[in-house]
């Protein structure tokens, strides 16, 4: 289990007072290979931890490309009969639209490249233009659709990848659960993304805290920023997490889909407000895709969400830009 010792919200939740009338619950787990912890605040003192360690099964047997029988694994093998269910289609089409939206920045048919690069469920590969070259023509969203519920492929190679997406799904799927049970003050992390319902009883905002970029960190090890959440979802996406380094280049897991290569600027990190998690941590990843100038000038004439970036200036300091709309959750930076 990745570091629960270091969850933050419960430092921020355990020192609040609960009116009588409530019960505060929390209780943490693991899932898709990291934890997940949930919050909320219950009149009935309902711990729903069982029906959530369901939820997060079923959701690895639709979406978890870990596990063997899963409808995604299914599908990227072109077994016959396989018939996707409600997870793997409300994935497709927000990733279908994430990927239009983007022009392609985004784009879950990456798979083959995220393999190649050592970063999937297979082992790598020796990399080299030409193998880049042979995966190229089995990427792009367009060469996939959904029809009768039915994936149909332009290439059986192709193979999904939701993984820059699904983290923040099942953080909604949480959350909706959480809805139609009544609770309506609650806080959802998976692996760090979030999402936030509702004030807490005493009338406090959720707070959640934006890691500082560092190599091989520990979960929630150095603080960046705190923000204050009321009914939005947080995701963060960066680079100094998951790499390797190799002759002294370093290959980051964020792998732009139009070259084939994984992405070399200055972005350390994008922590992405929307209204649901699924799509912060879309963007989150498109940002980084993006890289700093072309993601700031996107998010110019995309209003629905707001960004907190981290980057290096040309002489290597640690320099950050926030949105105008993000500047209004911030609490404290460090």
């Amino acid at each position: 289990m990745k570091n629960l010792i270091l969850f933050l919200i419960i430092a921020f939740v355990a020192s609040c007072s609960v009116p009588e009338q409530y019960h505060l619950i929390k209780f943490t787990g693991e899932t898709q290979g990291t934890y997940y912890a949930v919050t909320y605040f219950d009149q009935d003192n309902r711990i729903f931890q069982m029906e959530i360690d369901a939820l997060l099964y079923n959701f690895d047997l639709s979406a978890s490309m870990w596990v063997p029988n899963s409808i995604i694994s299914k599908i990227n093998r072109n077994e016959e009969g396989v018939i996707p269910d409600a997870i793997f289609i409300r994935l497709f089409k927000q990733s279908k639209e994430v990927y239009h939206i983007s022009n392609g920045a985004f784009d879950p048919t990456i798979g083959p490249l995220v393999n190649a690069w050592g970063f999937g469920f297979k082992d790598g590969v020796t990399v080299d233009r030409q193998v880049i070259d042979s995966l190229l023509p089995l990427i792009g969203f367009d060469n996939v659709n959904l029809k009768n519920r039915k994936i149909l492929k332009a290439d059986p190679r192709i193979q999904f990848d939701f993984n820059a997406i699904a983290q923040g799904y099942s953080v909604d799927l949480i959350g909706e659960f959480l809805e139609k049970n009544g609770i309506d003050k609650y806080l959802v992390d998976i692996g760090g993304e979030v999402l936030a319902k509702g004030k807490k009883p005493n009338g406090e905002l959720w707070k959640v805290g934006i890691e500082k970029p560092k190599d091989n960190a520990f979960y929630g090890e150095s603080l960046k920023a705190i923000v204050n959440l009321e009914n939005k979802a947080l995701a963060t996406s960066g680079n100094y997490r998951k790499f390797y380094e190799k002759d002294g280049i370093r290959y980051s897991h964020t792998i732009d889909p139009k070259t084939g290569y994984p992405v070399q600027h200055s972005l350390l990190s994008v922590s992405v407000l929307a209204d649901n998690c699924a799509i912060a941590d879309a963007y989150a990843t498109t940002f980084m895709v993006m890289g700093f100038e072309k993601a700031k000038d996107f998010l110019q004439t995309n209003n629905e969400f707001e960004g907190y970036f981290i980057y290096s200036d040309e002489d290597g300091n640690m320099k950050t830009f926030i949105t105008n709309g993000f500047e209004k959750f911030l609490e404290q930076e460090f």
